[in-house]
């Protein structure tokens, strides 16, 4: 709005002296008296557009770096959400895999003790080529078991942490032989 006031105040300024230094308004007098107020009005404007141009373009620009913050920190924010569901999602799951794994075990582990209890109960009647049977496949089983639990186990360790970064080493290659 100040921007506007001396162009104002200058319009003023050059109204009044053409005015008071117009000699004779008879006939074409008005002429010689409008011509130059009407030129100086006219080039008034054109510095009152230009300022105005030069204003919006400013705000334009303003209002761009703005949004542009906004759009970022937005952008940002969801990232850091989509992070958040993606990592709580990660622990829901292994927690689901560890108690069903362990629900699981509990059950096999019963199941074995069943299998050695009645192993067991056949040596003691006197039924035993049956009872050692019995009893080293259980063995042979739950070792199996109990082996494919620690690879799944060092599965999961390792993809645990292959959220790391690796690191990059350097290897050498073989030389070429000069033939």
């Amino acid at each position: 709005m100040l921007k506007f006031l001396p162009g104002l105040i200058l319009l003023q300024v050059i109204t009044v002296v053409i005015t008071l230094t117009a000699p004779e308004l008879n006939g074409f007098g008005w002429l010689r008296l409008i011509v130059p107020l009407v030129i100086a009005g006219v080039v008034t404007a054109f510095w009152f557009s230009s300022i105005a141009a030069h204003q919006r373009k400013d705000e334009i620009n303003q209002l761009q770096a703005c949004h542009a913050k906004e759009r970022e920190a937005i952008r940002v924010n969801a990232e850091r959400a989509k992070a958040k569901v993606v990592k709580q999602a990660h622990q829901e799951t292994m927690q689901e895999v560890r108690r069903t794994t362990t629900q699981a075990n509990i059950k096999v582990g019963l199941a074995f003790a069943g299998a050695a209890g009645l192993g067991g109960l056949l040596l003691l009647t006197q039924f035993m080529t049956l009872g050692l049977l019995l009893l080293t496949s259980v063995g042979g089983a739950l070792g199996g078991y109990v082996l494919r639990i620690r690879q799944e186990r060092n599965k999961l360790l390792i993809d645990t942490s292959a959220d790391k970064v690796p690191l990059i080493t350097a290897t050498k290659t073989p030389k070429r032989l000069n033939k």
